[in-house]
């Protein structure tokens, strides 16, 4: 009895030292599950990875690290889940929320073979196999010592007869997978547009350019999972360009039909089911200039439409982002001609026209231009912006981008805004 203690004694040691050593490699092998991940090091960096995940979890951020044996990388993540769409809502979230403007969702797999489309069909059609299943014998206890229940008898062995006797065994041919690429007709994208200084996200847009005839596809809004249209060209060539009021544009090369040779490039990646494509866009500077063309006039009026608040607030927001910034804003007519002009009311009321709160008075296509680059200014010092940071300049018909009698004559009606210092 003492030496069945002794040995129980000395297996449990033994079982606690290798669930020990057990526990410590599955907290740096990475499970399977899917990962928001905020930082990534080469195999002979993990001390790096456990500092920055050391400092993310002192500020107050829920942080661990692992390692990828299939990329020989240390991940620093902040969570882990099993379900794909949500580790994708959820790092979306952590861009926009967190400040990780450059998280991303890394798969991690079991070590067994994926199963092609061909494969898995076939399993749902072909007839399951019969299968046999013996349960095991239970050990009893019994007075303190383990012994094992004898099996009933009709499951002990008998003599093989001749016909049980195995003569050859004939394996089944493996099937090769069958292995899809993921382009963008089979592949959805999404457009990644971040501020490169702080990693939050940027309302803008995409517009996709048929690179082969140099013409205008598509304008897609971003941040959002899309379907890209077919060039229907030979090179299947595609020029993305990325774009966010106060930003300068960025542009990328895709191919429709051989897309994931394009995961050779920084800013494009195959995540899951989907190509993310990341856009981190600058702040103009000192002599660029942006236009304000979601920004609106009634006509023959300094008074701004209701529908152009959501890009004036881009430009106060760059104001204030930007302390240093001095902008001059610029006014454009469509022509040259004489008419009357309306002047917002002293309730200073910048988007509406109302009987009693307007100034009706006539004046030049260059004053009206001047007008509505006023306005701008007098709504950007009402939202608490220093008055010396703005300029204004009048323009009328001068600058006009095309002909006024064109179908794009509307397009000559803008307020462009030049940055004279940051």
């Amino acid at each position: 009895m003492t030496r069945l203690r002794n040995c129980a004694f000395f297996f449990c040691i033994l079982s606690q030292s290798f669930l020990a050593n057990s526990l410590r490699a599955q907290s740096v092998t990475l499970p399977k599950g899917y990962y928001i991940v905020v930082a990534s090091y080469l195999s002979g960096q993990e001390k790096f990875a456990k500092k920055y995940s050391a400092e993310l979890n002192k500020a107050g951020r829920h942080s661990s690290y692992g390692f990828d044996a299939a990329r020989n990388y240390y991940y620093v993540y902040l969570d882990f889940y099993t379900d794909f769409s949500t580790s994708i809502d959820r790092m979306l979230n952590t861009r926009k929320e967190d400040g990780f403007g450059e998280a991303w969702v890394r798969i991690m797999k079991d070590g067994t073979e994926q199963k092609s489309e061909v494969e898995i069909k076939n399993e749902a059609t072909s007839p399951p196999q019969a299968k046999i299943e013996v349960e095991e014998t239970k050990p009893v206890e019994v007075m303190g010592e383990v012994k094992k229940e004898e099996p009933p008898k009709e499951l002990l062995a008998t003599e093989p007869t001749p016909a049980m006797v195995a003569t050859e065994v004939v394996e089944n041919p493996k099937a090769n997978p069958v292995y899809i690429p993921k382009t963008l007709k089979n592949t959805q994208a999404f457009f990644s547009l971040y501020n490169a200084a702080n990693g939050l996200v940027l309302d803008g847009e995409v517009e996709v350019i048929d690179t082969e005839r140099a013409t205008l596809l598509s304008k897609m809004k971003a941040n959002s999972y899309l379907n890209l249209p077919d060039p229907k060209s030979k090179s299947g060539k595609l020029t993305l360009i990325g774009s966010a009021f106060g930003f300068r544009k960025i542009q990328h090369e895709m191919n429709y039909y051989n897309t994931e040779a394009d995961t050779l490039q920084e800013d494009i990646d195959l995540i899951g089911n989907f190509y993310m494509v990341k856009f981190d866009l600058s702040r103009i500077v000192k002599g660029d200039i942006a236009t304000l063309y979601n920004v609106y006039f009634y006509n023959d009026a300094a008074v701004m439409l209701p529908e152009s608040k959501y890009e004036l607030n881009k430009l106060l927001q760059m104001m204030k982002d930007s302390p240093g910034y001095r902008i001059m804003l610029h006014g454009h007519t469509n022509g040259k001609g004489r008419g009357k002009i309306i002047y917002v009311g002293p309730e200073k009321d910048f988007f509406n026209i109302t009987k009693d709160d307007v100034v009706n008075e006539s004046g030049s296509a260059k004053e009206l231009s001047g007008a509505r680059a006023q306005v701008i200014k007098d709504w950007l010092v009402a939202q608490g912006i220093d008055p010396g940071r703005i300029q204004t300049k009048a323009w009328g018909g001068g600058r006009m981008l095309h002909d006024k009698e064109s179908q794009y004559a509307k397009r000559n009606v803008r307020v462009e805004v030049e940055v004279l210092e940051n």
